[in-house]
């Protein structure tokens, strides 16, 4: 088996930010999969509550600098870098002063959901895929994690489908119970929009809230694994009505848990 390029998107990692299970599962897999002598890229969003100095992140001048659309607005992208302390794993960060300055992740001070998490969302996924362009690296798997990077696997089969970094890359999407009852506001269909997509595919985006990410993420990721937690009723109702459709995937969280991932991104890739 070749040595495989895999690329990890989540919200969060240990030990920069951990509010949730991804933040333990991102800091397990990819370093079981590198001592399996697999290539690894990891990205998260550098939310404001993480402390610069204390993890010592850094901007990457080269990789920063370009502009992401947002529906009608451009946003530019700043890409700060870190290591994991006694792991030889590179983290990058995706930044920007009007997203993630703020010293919260999902909810402010007072419980309050910001306004723009869904322009947060589709600001890390197309800022992921734009800096590995530039990075040059080309995935064989990209991996996505929680409903924030749920936009991935779509844009994957769409907009960069012809790009020679990303054109024989598969995507895996893992599903975590972080449900939340908050709505988006706005045109989200608009936003999220990018070249080859039309309003039809984004369709699941129109009920403005955690599951129309989870949906679209669903829709189009070539492999959809639930994380191992007890879901809520909404969300098992979502799996079923999807696995009539395809294929949806479980990787117990036991002592099989490494090889059943690095058997499951190798049958993706031949």
């Amino acid at each position: 088996m070749s040595k495989l390029r895999i690329l990890y998107a989540a919200t969060e990692i240990n030990p920069f930010l951990q509010t949730t299970k991804v933040a333990e599962f991102l800091r397990m897999l990819p370093q079981g999969m590198q001592e399996m002598g697999m290539e690894i890229r990891i990205f998260v969003p550098r939310f404001g509550i993480i402390n610069e100095r204390k993890n010592r992140l850094h901007e990457v001048v080269r990789l920063s600098g370009i502009n992401i659309a947002v529906g009608e607005e451009e946003k530019p992208l700043i890409i700060k870098v870190a290591s994991i302390p006694n792991a030889k794993l590179q983290v990058y960060f995706i930044d920007n002063e009007d997203y993630f300055h703020r010293k919260s992740v999902l909810v402010d001070k007072n419980d309050k959901f910001h306004a723009d998490n869904d322009e947060r969302a589709i600001f890390f996924c197309k800022g992921v895929l734009e800096t590995v362009k530039k990075l040059g690296w080309a995935p064989d798997i990209v991996h996505c994690n929680d409903w924030m990077t749920g936009l991935i696997p779509m844009y994957l089969k769409t907009t960069y489908k012809k790009d020679p970094i990303f054109k024989d890359a598969k995507s895996v999407f893992t599903i975590y119970n972080n449900e939340f009852s908050h709505k988006f506001e706005g045109d989200i269909i608009e936003k999220a929009k990018m070249l080859d997509i039309d309003d039809e595919m984004l369709a699941a985006l129109k009920s403005a809230d955690f599951g129309g990410f989870i949906k679209v993420g669903m829709e189009y990721a070539d492999s959809v694994v639930k994380s191992d937690e007890d879901f809520s009723d909404n969300l098992n109702a979502m799996f079923s009505e999807y696995s009539q459709k395809r294929q949806l995937g479980q990787v117990s969280a036991d002592e099989n848990l490494l090889s059943s991932y690095y058997t499951l991104y190798n049958e993706l890739a031949n």
